[in-house]
Parts: structure tokens; C-alpha cells; sequence
């Protein structure tokens, strides 16, 4: 392992997480308010411990692939515990594992939160937790590598990979921070065309920026405690229709930036997920059409709740705890779902459903055609074994985590659907569960070994488990391989 490149990134990850504290600095600044001091603080210690482990650059700066796994899960998990100092020093969050809740809840994209009132908050604290969903989103180091290239020896790609989510990444142009810059852009221009229009449907200026914010990284924090009810039906059709758009692979973007439209139109991955989304919101809209006046209301309602969790935004305009147990049931699965890989949205992702049903079917194939050979393609392309093995290897792992969370939250003595939908939630990066943990609800009556559990889960699910589990695996030594050989 290259131990001093892995404290250089670090360092600079520190550095860039100071420097984007200043926006929230700044609204302090602008709204008169007290907590000024929080920032400056934690800016402070920030710059402090950012140029201690960045104050000797490494001659060789290259990056292997476990060096960019532990760089990414050791960067997340600072990021977070410093990102969680405003809401402590502030006192708006007197308890520091609260706020790391919070923080760590943001930073994931998930939206979970331990508050009762979030208006109570200050405008630069709730801007600080809405903007660490878009920060989040596109990922803090992809943000870093748009800026300066980091590695050699395709070690940026190897950082990419550690912390965009999906089955596999890969390059959209030969060089990774060129990469990192085409997808920052993209992200950019679409956050800015969110906040426009939502300011065109009325929205006030904070509220746009801050709600933009948590539809682009799909992670789901409100400034108001109704979550999106409040605004105008034009604003709620504005968040649904970017929800949607924001749980899509990134690469169809750049295909159809490029004017490669066939290419991009010929994603099964794009097709399914649309075509899964579409599913559940016509069949929610007929189960619920006596909840509310319309058709064409519980169509809006069931559009913006299916786009909000299968995207794993977590936004609400309804309290969908409330729908019946078939609607509730969708809901729950589509969370399980997810968006699309390359996405800023969690969850297993759709391209791993499909991957297991074509290994479930080429399985079922040769068991009654043993002597067929069929080769499996995905979007045209060869599917290898070790693609296939990553996936069955991270369904396996996915569920043994699920079923250890959900034994350990269980004893905190909530009711089944609230312990269950709270593991789907967090580890789905999702927000919003059911029962307590209901769109109405808060995750504020856990006891703190529940909240750490969440807060291991919203890391594991975010940066797709591996990444945390090979900071936690030793590596093995070549002169200790040898010795087995």
C-alpha cells in the first residue's frame, strides 16, 4: 500500500471539505446569525489536519486498486466526522452522535434524520445538511479529480470506481479527470436547471437551492417539516420529473451530449428501470384512487412517491404510510430496487436485478439443456464470469449484512415493519421508511447502538460495502503468499 499517497488525498479531502464549508459561511453571513463561530471552528480544524497529512507529497504518486477502496471508505468516514462538528459546536444538534447521524445521513444521500423540527434549525445549518447531499451525490472525490489529477497509473479510474456506485465504472473519455469534469458538469447544469424552474413554479430562492440540492444528490432533506407538500403542484411535477432524471446512469447523458443517441437508447438497464418505474406508478394510482379526490391526483402522488424512493430521494408530498398494504408493498420493493448504476441514486441498482435473473435463467438452461452453451450479453457486451461472481458475491454479502442489522436493531423494541423498513431505508440509502420511520416519522427513537448500526449502514450502502470491508481486511503480504504456495 502507498500509505503516504493514501494520507496526501486525505489531506486534500480535508482541505476541499474546508473550503466548501465556506458556502454555508457565507449564508451565514448573509442571514446575521449566530452560529458563525461553528464554522470558522471546524474550517479551522479542517485546514489544520488537511495540511498535516498533506504537507508531504509523495514522490510516487501511484494509486493500486485496494489503495483507492481504503482512501475512499477512510475519506467518506472523515468527511463526516468532521462534517458533523457545525451541528455539534452549534448546539442545534447537542448530541455529537446525532449530528453524526445527521451528517454521515446526508453525505450518503440517504435523508434519514434524528430531528423532530427542522424549521428550528438556522438557514446555514439547513443549507450545510442540504448541500452535503449534493456534494454526496456526484461523490467529494470524483469532485476533487475534476479539479487535479491525483494519481498515475490509472489510479483516478480506481478511485472512481471505489466511490461511484453501480456494478462497474469505467472511463468516458481517456483521461479520468476529464471524466470527473464531464460528469461534475452534467450534474451542474442540471442542478442549475432545477433551481430555475423551480423558482419560475414560485419557490423562494433558499428553498429552490436547497431542495435542488437534495434532488440531485437523491438524498432527500426538506427545510420545511412537510417535506415538498407545502409547495405548488408545478414545483412537485418539477421534483418528480428531476428525481427520475437523476436516478439514470450518467453515460446517457454523455452519450446524448455527443449525439450518440442509438447508443444511449439501446440501455436495457434504462429501459427496465423506467419500465419498473412506470409499473409500480399505474398500479399504485388504481389502488389509491379513492384516497384522494381524482385519478389525476393520486397519479401525481403516486408518480412523485415512486420516483422519490426508487430513486432513494426520499421526498414526500403524501404520507404513503397510510396507502394500502399493496401500495406499501411496492413501495417497498421498488426502495429495494433502486436507481441505475452510474447514478446518484442507491439502492442494489437495476443492473444487478438484471444480471441475477439472466444468471437465474441461464441456470434454469442448463439444468435442462446441460449440454447448451450460451453466452449472456448485456447491451450488446460479453457478460464475463467475474462480473457475474461480483454480483452473486455482493447479493450474498448485502443480505448477510441486512439480516445482522435488522437482529441488532430488533432488540431496541420497535414493531417489526418500523425495524425492517428502517434497514431498507438506511441501507438503501433511502430516508423514509414505514411505521415510525414513515414519511411523518423520524429515526429520533432509536437508542444508540441503532443509530451506529444506521450509520455503518448508510456507509456500507453508499459506497457498496466492499470498499468499508477492505479498510477492515487486512491485506495479504506477498512473503505470506509465498510461504502457502
Amino acid at each position: 500500500m502507498n500509505k503516504r499517497m493514501i494520507a496526501y488525498v486525505l489531506g486534500l479531502l480535508l482541505l476541499c471539505e474546508a473550503g466548501l464549508l465556506l458556502l454555508p459561511l457565507f449564508v451565514c453571513l448573509i442571514y446575521s446569525e449566530p452560529v458563525i463561530a461553528s464554522f470558522l471552528v471546524t474550517i479551522g480544524i479542517l485546514i489544520v489536519a488537511g495540511l498535516i497529512l498533506a504537507r508531504f507529497k509523495p514522490k510516487d504518486k501511484t494509486i493500486f486498486a485496494r489503495d483507492g477502496l481504503v482512501i475512499v471508505s477512510l475519506g467518506w468516514i472523515l468527511l463526516s466526522l468532521f462534517g458533523a462538528l457545525p451541528f455539534f459546536i452549534s448546539g442545534e444538534i447537542p448530541n455529537y452522535l446525532d449530528a453524526l447521524f445527521e451528517t454521515v445521513s446526508g453525505f450518503t444521500t440517504t435523508g434519514a434524520s434524528i430531528l423532530t423540527d427542522v424549521e428550528a434549525l438556522s438557514k446555514s445549518i439547513l443549507f450545510w445538511r442540504s448541500f452535503t447531499h449534493w456534494i454526496g451525490g456526484m461523490g467529494v472525490l470524483v469532485f476533487v479529480m475534476a479539479v487535479l489529477p491525483l494519481a498515475g497509473g490509472g489510479g483516478d479510474l480506481h478511485l472512481m470506481r471505489a466511490e461511484s456506485p453501480g456494478p462497474s465504472v469505467s472511463k468516458l473519455v481517456p483521461r479520468s479527470n476529464k471524466t470527473a469534469r464531464i460528469l461534475y458538469g452534467i450534474y451542474l447544469a442540471m442542478t442549475v436547471t432545477e433551481i430555475v424552474l423551480l423558482l419560475i413554479g414560485g419557490m423562494p430562492l433558499f428553498d429552490s437551492i436547497t431542495i435542488a440540492f437534495g434532488t440531485a444528490g437523491t438524498g432527500g432533506f426538506g427545510v420545511l417539516n412537510s417535506s415538498i407538500a407545502s409547495y405548488s403542484k408545478f414545483c412537485q411535477i418539477v421534483v418528480t420529473v428531476f428525481m427520475t432524471l437523476f436516478g439514470i446512469n450518467f453515460n446517457i447523458y454523455f452519450l446524448l451530449i455527443f449525439r450518440k443517441f442509438k447508443s444511449a437508447l439501446k440501455s436495457s438497464e434504462l429501459w427496465c428501470y423506467l419500465g419498473i418505474m412506470a409499473t409500480a406508478i399505474i398500479t399504485i394510482t388504481i389502488n389509491i384512487r379513492n384516497y384522494f379526490d381524482n385519478i389525476f391526483e393520486a397519479f401525481h402522488h403516486a408518480a412523485f412517491q415512486v420516483s422519490s424512493v426508487m430513486t432513494t430521494t426520499g421526498f414526500s408530498t403524501a404520507d404513503f404510510d397510510k396507502w394500502p398494504e399493496m401500495s406499501r408493498t411496492i413501495l417497498l420493493m421498488v426502495m429495494c430496487i433502486g436507481a441505475c448504476a452510474g447514478s446518484t441514486g442507491g439502492g442494489f441498482k437495476v443492473s444487478r436485478v438484471i444480471l441475477l435473473l439472466k444468471y437465474a435463467k441461464k441456470t434454469v438452461r442448463s439444468l435442462t439443456h446441460p449440454r447448451s452453451v450460451k453466452t449472456i450479453t448485456f447491451d450488446g457486451q460479453r457478460v464475463t464470469n467475474e462480473t457475474f461472481q461480483g454480483t452473486i458475491g455482493f447479493f450474498i454479502v448485502y443480505v448477510i449484512i441486512f439480516a445482522v442489522s435488522l437482529l441488532i436493531v430488533s432488540a431496541d423494541k420497535n414493531d417489526l415493519v418500523t425495524d425492517f423498513s428502517s434497514i431498507v431505508a438506511t441501507f438503501n440509502n433511502i430516508g423514509p421508511g414505514l411505521g415510525k420511520v414513515g414519511p411523518t416519522g423520524n429515526y429520533s427513537s432509536y437508542n444508540s447502538l441503532s443509530e451506529i448500526v444506521f450509520i455503518i449502514d448508510m456507509l456500507l450502502g453508499r459506497l457498496e460495502i466492499f470498499p468499508i470491508i477492505c479498510l477492515l481486511t487486512p491485506p495479504i503480504h506477498k512473503k505470506h503468499f509465498r510461504k502457502k504456495l
